[in-house]
């Protein structure tokens, strides 16, 4: 599936296309919109979409822009001298990428705003996992949003707005983007994975839980099978040998790590759920493996743990759930 910057393909969100479209020819566009949802349901592709819409002063409802078209190909190319995009950057100098946006990315929107339109029309500023923004950095963009240039639109996405400074959230409108409904998963599955049956699709459709980007995941770290290990871990307690051989198993894949503990994080949210449900004693319990679970997948990447070895202790954790 193409990057958001380079993706001319859209299914879904009518609504927040419509509000988008609405505001700007209305006349009466904000300064600054929050776009939020779950990771993966296309967050960045609106924002992305809707730039390039209003910097080639486009007209079309659908907020659409041929992928033969100059602004469409200088966006994608990251060239167009009317759009910044800020973002976690690679640091050269320990050689990864860092942990959160910093203030000198931030200041950067600040030397930028004050730049004359080159194309003499709107300047845009996407900011991709606003979440990430430390609190120096975003106290930066709050002091950019109280005081906004003219003909100028900064496009937060975020999948955890929670996160947010609330001075930060409350200068923005905010559009929220629900999960995506089954049969535009299902289409675009079958686009960007042909070679799913469409067994396999329903089964993924439902396990991304309305996310594209969850569903690709999926699909390409064999999600269905991985999706199987979940059930029978959270099924009945596992003898220490199929435990090790269940993380050997996930331990081989890639990403397997990350999907394994995201399915089975999803599957505690659904056996919560159903334990709330039904007043169960067993609520807390599940409660807590959630939170601990995340805790530990933070952990592994933030430590660089074993995964192996984080899976069989996730593992032998569900015992007695």
């Amino acid at each position: 599936m193409s990057a958001p910057r380079e993706n001319p393909a859209f299914i879904g969100h009518g609504s927040a296309v419509a509000a988008l479209h609405d505001a700007a020819t209305s006349g009466r566009l904000h300064h600054a919109w929050l776009i939020g949802g779950q990771v993966g349901v296309g967050k960045a592709t609106v924002a992305y979409r809707f730039a390039r819409w209003l910097l080639a002063g486009a007209t079309d409802a659908d907020l659409a822009l041929p992928a033969s078209h100059p602004t469409f190909k200088r966006v994608a190319a990251n060239t167009h001298s009317d759009l910044l995009t800020i973002e976690r950057r690679f640091d050269e100098k320990r050689k990864k990428m860092q942990s959160e946006i910093v203030i000198d990315t931030v200041l950067e929107v600040g030397k930028f705003l004050r730049l004359t339109p080159g194309e003499g029309g709107w300047r845009v500023v996407i900011v991709d996992g606003a979440e990430e923004m430390n609190r120096n950095a975003a106290n930066a963009l709050l002091k950019l949003l109280e005081e906004p240039p003219s003909r100028a639109i900064l496009l937060l996405v975020s999948h955890a707005p929670g996160r947010l400074l609330p001075t930060l959230r409350s200068r923005c409108r905010t559009l929220n983007l629900g999960p995506l409904a089954a049969h535009d998963l299902a289409t675009l599955l079958h686009q960007h994975a042909p070679a799913l049956s469409s067994v396999d699709v329903a089964r993924l459709a439902r396990l991304s839980e309305g996310s594209i980007g969850t569903a690709l995941t999926l699909a390409a770290e064999d999600g269905v099978a991985m999706a199987g290990l979940v059930d029978e871990a959270l099924a009945t307690a596992l003898p220490p040998a199929r435990a090790q051989a269940i993380a050997d198993a996930v331990a081989r894949s890639e990403d397997g790590y990350e999907v394994f503990m995201n399915l089975l994080r999803t599957g505690l949210a659904s056996t919560t759920r159903q334990a709330a449900r039904a007043n169960a004693p067993s609520l807390g319990r599940a409660v807590d493996l959630w939170e601990g679970f995340g805790k530990l997948e933070r952990d592994v990447q933030n430590l660089n743990l074993d995964k192996r070895a984080a899976i069989i202790v996730a593992l032998s954790q569900l015992h007695g759930l």
